[in-house]
């Protein structure tokens, strides 16, 4: 997969054990990756990273992205060849109880990161994610295209608004020459593993092993769902395209500001990859098919028939900062990256629901690494089908 790119390439991964960090490298070991992870703790009991048993075969790093110095001695003791930024404070409602930290941990560790990476000449290639939040939203029913403006009513989505920002400053004022690099936008990730509070499927999967009602609020909020590997297959096709489109690793600057007029786009010859579009110093929309969309009842109505007796309490929870609709439209990855979503809203579902079942049904024996990696294939299997071209 992913044109060989990734086998015994060292990656450096920031926020590896949050719950798309631990699926990304989980992804990247079976790719045949050097994995370094760097993320400040934990986040949740459980977690995906625990429980897949990733420690045992990364560079496990402790530490903060608000250290601009201690990220910089990782970066540079690890010397990684390519970079995906994803440590964040990545919820909504938290960021009402300290905006500063999500601020401080969403903007100024982008800008944290950026600078380590100007630090660290053997980098080719950076992908930094950040979020569908990112764009101002103003209830459009249609999805939002990455030309459309920034912004954020909420701390959480303006500090990723402000993270695109900081990367578009760096696209223009260092890394006009390399490394090559991009920003992508994804949101509402579903699958098994995740554990984060506020959040509709850990909420319910943790109710029912418990066989209590999970209590839902915000029912008829209205999100595009998609499986988590459908935006980390994303992230990862756009790593190689930036491999691809990055300097001779020879000639890889190490990060210095651009000279007067920079250099011509880079773009790509390889028919893998779309229509030649470049990538480089790009941001890229992934997210499902408008099909997917769905409101919040009607995933838990869609849970309900893997988790025999489950209840639900569907009631509005109080007071509700979050959006009630927000679609992100693809074209861009599928017109440069031959990028589209594989799955169905119910094999979204499905996949997701199998994984916590097996898991809370044999917790404590369950093989949750093989698991995960089965899915991987079983995803890598429905991509290829539709001819995707990552999947060769």
């Amino acid at each position: 997969m992913f044109n060989g790119c990734y086998a015994r390439r060292r990656v450096f991964v920031t926020g590896h054990t949050g719950f798309k960090g631990a699926w990304l490298t989980a992804w990247l070991l079976d790719l045949g990756a050097e994995v370094t992870g760097f993320s400040r703790d934990i986040p949740t009991t459980p977690a995906a990273f625990s429980e897949l048993g990733l420690e045992r075969h990364i560079r496990h790093l402790t530490g903060d992205v608000r250290d601009r110095e201690a990220l910089a001695r990782a970066m540079a003791g690890t010397r990684p060849e390519m970079v995906f930024h994803l440590a964040a404070q990545s919820l909504v409602r938290p960021s009402y109880e300290d905006p500063g930290l999500t601020f401080e941990t969403n903007a100024l560790g982008t800008l944290n990161l950026l600078e380590a990476v100007r630090r660290a000449p053997e980098v080719r290639a950076v992908v930094c994610v950040t979020s569908d939040k990112c764009y101002r939203n103003d209830e459009w029913v249609f999805g939002y295209r990455e030309t459309d403006p920034l912004g954020g009513k909420d701390p959480y989505s303006a500090s990723k608004a402000c993270a695109e920002l900081v990367a578009r400053a760096y696209f223009s004022s260092f890394f006009r020459d390399g490394p090559a690099m991009a920003t992508a936008r994804a949101g509402n990730v579903i699958g098994g593993g995740d554990w984060a509070r506020d959040r509709i499927i850990p909420d319910c999967a943790r109710a029912w092993a418990q066989d209590a009602p999970a209590v839902i609020r915000n029912p008829g909020a209205t999100r595009p769902w998609q499986h988590v590997l459908e935006p980390l297959s994303g992230y990862l096709w756009l790593g190689a395209r930036l491999l691809q489109d990055a300097p001779p690793e020879e000639a890889a600057p190490p990060g210095g500001a651009a000279p007067p007029g920079g250099a011509a786009p880079r773009r790509s010859a390889d028919p893998a990859f779309g229509s030649g579009l470049k990538a480089d110093k790009e941001a890229f929309n992934f997210g499902p098919g408008a099909e997917v969309a769905a409101t919040v009842s009607e995933v838990v109505s869609a849970l309900g028939p893997y988790w025999p007796g489950f209840r639900a309490s569907l009631e509005q929870a109080g007071e509700s900062r979050e959006s009630t609709l927000l679609k992100l439209c693809c074209d861009k990855a599928l017109a440069a990256l031959g990028w589209r979503a594989a799955l169905s809203f119910a094999e979204t579902i499905r996949l997701t629901a199998e994984w916590y079942r097996i898991y809370y049904s044999g917790k404590g024996g369950a093989d949750m690494r093989a698991v995960s990696s089965g899915q991987i294939a079983v995803y890598a299997a429905k991509a290829a089908e539709k001819g995707l071209p990552w999947t060769r």
